[in-house]
């Protein structure tokens, strides 16, 4: 089951969501709320397994909330998906640089955001497809430290190159595809990359990929 905050300041929407996702039989929202306060709090009280989290809100934005539920040791498990109508710009670099783990633009079709949220939980997703992989040229365009710097060398040879495919927005299904594995095996090779990096969830590895320059940033 996974286990669900959603916070949004406008009910409306809140209202929209939460009847797509109580439909589902594998999706349980544990608690709501309007403010980025809210969020931290909720997110401490419940430890979900995501937050669902609009950008925008009054108190504290969805971006400091997200900096500081990610920086919680408290609550190392829980990820953030940001709900975004502005798609590709500064907003969403900054939840990128405070942490977050995915995101999805409020008008993208219902099965994409269930479709977030469960690959989100298996780690196996930066993107909602309506951001598109555009996302990560641009945002690596734009240098700042915002993790230490990756050691390259404890990673072999084939970790490095899974590591690569995962900067250039692949899934894991399609980096088995590309490298003839197996799904399993794919999924291996990331897990012991971000583990021997440090790197929290793919996000993170992205941004060490770029940072360390093991892969070249392109132009948007």
């Amino acid at each position: 089951m996974i286990r669900v905050v959603l916070v949004d300041d406008q009910p409306l929407i809140r209202t929209g969501i939460r009847a797509l996702l109580d439909a589902e039989d594998d999706i349980d929202v544990v608690g709501e709320g309007a403010t980025g306060l809210e969020a931290v709090d909720l997110a401490v009280k419940m430890a979900p397994d995501i937050v669902l989290m609009d950008v925008q809100m009054p108190e504290m934005d969805g971006i400091e909330a997200t900096r500081r539920i990610v920086g919680d040791e408290r609550l190392g498990d829980v990820r953030v998906v940001m709900l975004t109508n502005y798609g590709i710009d500064e907003y969403v670099f900054n939840a990128l640089h405070a942490g977050a783990s995915g995101f999805v633009v409020k008008d993208t079709e219902p099965d994409d955001l269930l479709q977030a949220l469960r690959v989100t939980v298996r780690g196996d997703a930066l993107l909602s497809p309506a951001i598109t992989r555009r996302l990560i040229s641009e945002f690596v365009s734009r240098p700042a430290d915002v993790l230490p710097d990756a050691d390259l060398d404890l990673l072999t040879n084939r970790e490095r190159e899974v590591v690569a495919l995962v900067a250039h927005g692949l899934s894991n299904d399609e980096i088995a595809e590309r490298m003839v594995l197996s799904p399993m095996t794919a999924k291996t090779h990331v897990s012991r990359a971000m583990t021997k990096l440090g790197a929290r969830d793919r996000a993170q590895l992205v941004v060490l990929a770029y940072q360390s320059g093991l892969v070249a940033a392109r132009g948007g």
